[in-house]
Parts: C-alpha cells; structure tokens; sequence
C-alpha cells in the first residue's frame, strides 16, 4: 500500500455513523461496514503492519507493526521527534493531506484495510475520530452547532436526530450540566478544558469506533486534565481509544496497554504495567525512570 494524498478533506470532520437520514455510501466501499457490536474480545480494532511513513526524504515512521484492542486504551509514548503523532494521524489517513507524505504498509480497521484504493479517506475518519493537542472549536458557530456540525456536513437534516445525537454527546462528554442552559453561546466563550470536551463531543458526536488523542490535556491545568482522564476511562466502556501522551504519570495510570516508539521504531509494546514495572528493553527502561527523554 502506498498513500499519496489528494484528499481535499476537513480533518476535524472525522466521522458520522451511516444512518437512513445520511447519503448512501460511495459504490464500491468494503469498508465502513459497521464494526461488530460488541467488538470480539479476541480480535484487535486496528492491526498495524510494517507501517511506515516518509514526507519527502525524511522517515519518521519504520516498520512499525502491533494490533491495538478494542474498547481498551492505549497510550504511544517516546520522546518528541520520534513519531508518535505521525503514527496516531496514519490510523485514519490524515495524511493523505500532506502532498510530500509516503504512507507504506498495511493499516486495518477490525480486518477491513483503510488504505484500500477503494475506500475514501472521509470514511475512515467517520469511523476513526480525531481530538488535536490544541482544541479547536470552530469560533463562529455556537457550542450546539459545533458538536452536530460533522452531522449536517453528512446529510442529517432532522432536527430531532440533531438534537438528540447532541445531548447524548455531550452527556458522554460530560459537558451537558454545565452548558444546558447556554448552548447557543459562542463555542469560545467556554474555558480550555471546556472547549477540549466540547470537540471530544464533536469526534462523539458521529459514533465512531475508534477515537484518537493527540496530548488532549498537555494544554490544561492539573483540574481539568482530571477531568479529560475521567472522561477518557468512561469512554473506553464503547470505544477504542489511542492516545498520545509525554505524561507519564498519565500514561502508567490510565491505558491498558502502552508503546514506546523512539526514533520512528517501534521498541516494546505491551501491557502498561509490564511497561513500567518490568520493560524487557534497556530504552525503554530509560525512558520511563527519567533517564532521558
């Protein structure tokens, strides 16, 4: 598989759940059959093989291959520069934004390949929903607009569907109690870690399968980092989350599972406490005491 990328796409609309009120999918599309409910406890909901990613000559990813479990979290860590997030924005084809970017290798989401020449990128991310490091409401819209955009940009015009699809996002968001009664306000009249939950409810809002985490919290204060932590242990109960952190008191206490990458390779992967309590790689023990990094 080999991604160049002319995918004139909207990064943040990442991901609605085909319904009776969407446009029927493009003819042929293999993917995007919805995943099974509840996934197979035995089968991962992304397998990655020998994924690697170059942007003109420089390779930032090599090789890299691991299956990520469903409804569990997982944390990639490793210094910055070793292609953490490069690894996290493969997983649903963000790349295919990039014009210099090479993505070679195989990327499957529950068996189905996400880089198959038949499959549309929008697709993907309609199933494998991004949150950034920086949240990024969009300014002009209200906080009700912002969480069912993804939806109207598909198709849905019920305004029932709407509504109920965006209280139920952002009670999973736990966001409704603090902005029932304001929902009309402007999206950035809402605090940094308001906004952060309010495009997580964005990314909830189109029922994807897996969702992915750019440092969600590196931006916030101690309060409301907690509060993403929450939220992000609540939502592993029906999703698969992937998240990138350089915390590690956060990464040894929140995902199941974790890996370190360091120089675009991928050097151990496996349960968080085996990670931080008995790495079999001298690296990656370095790296979690403090050594460097």
């Amino acid at each position: 598989m080999k991604s160049g990328n002319n995918f004139a796409t909207h990064a943040i609309m990442d991901n609605p759940e085909s319904q009776t009120e969407f446009p029927p999918l493009p003819s042929p599309a293999p993917l995007l059959e919805k995943a099974p409910t509840p996934p197979s406890p035995d089968s991962p909901a992304v397998t990655v093989r020998d994924l690697s990613v170059a942007f003109g000559e420089h390779r930032v990813l090599k090789a890299v291959s691991l299956d990520i479990p469903a409804r569990a979290v997982t944390a990639i860590i490793g210094p910055s520069g070793c292609g953490k997030s490069t690894f996290l924005r493969a997983l649903n084809r963000m790349h295919d934004l990039v014009p210099t970017a090479l993505v070679e290798g195989e990327v499957c989401l529950f068996g189905q390949d996400i880089y198959s020449r038949q499959v549309e990128a929008v697709l993907v991310r309609r199933r494998v929903g991004m949150v950034f490091q920086k949240s990024n409401p969009f300014p002009t819209m209200s906080i009700a607009e912002n969480v069912t955009v993804g939806l109207t940009l598909n198709g849905v015009r019920n305004s029932s569907v709407l509504r109920e699809r965006m209280t139920e996002s952002l009670v999973m968001s736990a966001l409704w109690d603090e902005v029932k009664d304001r929902l009309d306000a402007p999206a950035l009249s809402l605090s940094g870690g308001q906004q952060q939950r309010l495009c997580i409810a964005r990314a909830l809002a189109v029922k994807p399968d897996v969702l992915l985490m750019d440092e969600p919290a590196s931006a916030l204060d101690p309060l409301a980092t907690a509060k993403i932590e929450d939220l992000i242990l609540e939502l592993k109960r029906n999703y698969t989350i992937v998240i990138v952190t350089h915390n590690m008191q956060q990464a040894a206490r929140m995902p199941a599972f974790t890996a370190f990458f360091y120089l675009g390779e991928l050097v151990e992967y496996g349960p968080t406490r085996n990670i931080f309590t008995s790495p079999k790689n001298k690296r990656t023990e370095d790296y979690v005491t403090g050594r460097f990094g």
